[in-house]
């Protein structure tokens, strides 16, 4: 079947938050929070060495909602059900559709950090997509040494299936950097 045939909702709650698809309009949010957490997620993410303006976030938003429309790539933001404020981004990537396989990325506002709610947008992530798109296998990848990032697949009973070795450069120092790989299936 096709993808772009598949139906299945653009979002959904946990007890503390909405997580949904990208809307036009976003980008001014999304950037506040990579401007505000920049010293975070520059070892970790490509994205934040790039010099980018609000319209360039908007510009990248848009080109998101238009993949998770495609079903190209399911980016999610993150946002407080009380509040509406924006608290990260996370989704389904690298999808392989005849498998039922995708890999969840995520990253948070710093703002934001320490309270759980990125334990609670990826286990609501797990929860959508076994529901939702009948996925069998769901993946988590990190750099070995983001210890904080890794806290989130090992919390909700992902298994360490490997690490590669060498399979990165580290965004600051441009030396060779190592991968982990967790998984669960369904």
């Amino acid at each position: 079947m096709n993808p772009i045939l598949l139906e299945f909702p653009s979002e959904f709650e946990t007890d503390r938050l909405l997580v949904r698809m990208p809307h036009f309009g976003d980008g001014k949010a999304v950037h506040e929070a990579i401007m505000a957490s920049l010293t975070e997620l520059k070892p970790w993410l490509p994205f934040a060495h790039i010099n980018q303006s609000a319209d360039d976030v908007e510009a990248n938003i848009r080109g998101a909602q238009l993949k998770f429309l495609k079903r190209e790539d399911l980016r999610l933001l993150v946002f407080l059900k009380e509040t509406g404020e924006f608290i990260g981004s996370t989704g389904l990537h690298r999808m392989d559709w005849d498998v039922r396989k995708f890999e969840i990325g995520y990253w948070q506002d710093t703002r934001h950090s320490g309270k759980g709610y990125m334990i609670e947008a990826v286990k609501g992530i797990e929860e959508f997509a076994v529901n939702e798109l009948k996925a069998r296998r769901l993946e988590i990848r990190c750099d070995t040494r983001n210890t904080r990032s890794m806290a989130i697949p090992q919390r909700l009973g992902y298994t360490l299936e490997g690490t590669l070795r060498s399979d990165s450069i580290d965004l600051i120092t441009e030396e060779l950097c190592d991968t982990h790989i967790y998984g669960k299936v369904f």
